[in-house]
């Protein structure tokens, strides 16, 4: 004889409530959890970091195994923009321009101190960190910075995507703000 089934209201649910054979989850978590395991990346590389970046595909760091094996080279393939290297300051508007062109929701990872804050290069052809132009999402220190470090920059974005990020994330109120304080619509 089978137990008998109770019957839960909907809004008795817990955040996740588990059954034998089935789960219950928000939408939000669920997509979350597909976002951050098939991330997109596009590198904008322009110097030491690039090559840095480079080695996390190779077979010792293995970049797949995290759910970014496939490296877009289209803005609009694309939802994790990797800025690493020296941003000269007649390159900003074309990275604004990728930017622009990367479809919601995207997330940046500014890797290295020449992207984010300029580096060792104080000067007037240098943009002194990539955020005075765009919104960053994680930033990678090092001068260049270890695959390792990375990796961890990587994982931090999906930690965003999976948890910190609605379904509705650019019609939400502070997000405007935040595009607006960069003068992107």
């Amino acid at each position: 004889m089978s137990a008998p089934v109770k019957i839960v209201d909907a809004s008795e649910v817990p955040a996740s409530y588990d059954g034998q054979g089935f789960q219950v989850t928000s939408l939000d978590k669920a997509v979350g959890l597909a976002r951050a395991n098939s991330l997109w990346p596009l590198p904008f590389a322009t110097s030491c970091c690039g090559i840095e970046f480079m080695g996390t595909m190779g077979s010792n760091y293995d970049l797949a195994r995290f759910g970014s094996e496939r490296i877009s080279f289209s803005p609009r393939q694309a939802d994790l923009l990797l800025v690493a290297g020296t941003i000269a300051k007649k390159m900003a508007p074309i990275l604004r321009q990728v930017y622009e062109q990367m479809a919601e929701p995207k997330w940046v990872m500014s890797i290295g101190a020449c992207a984010s804050s300029g580096g060792i290069f104080d000067t007037y052809s240098v943009l002194q960190g990539i955020d005075r132009i765009i919104p960053v999402d994680v930033y990678v220190p090092g001068c260049p910075p270890r695959p390792e470090q990375i990796i961890d920059g990587l994982i931090r974005v999906q930690e965003l995507s999976k948890t910190k990020e609605s379904l509705r994330r650019r019609d939400s109120e502070e997000y405007k703000i935040m595009l607006n304080s960069y003068g992107i619509e």
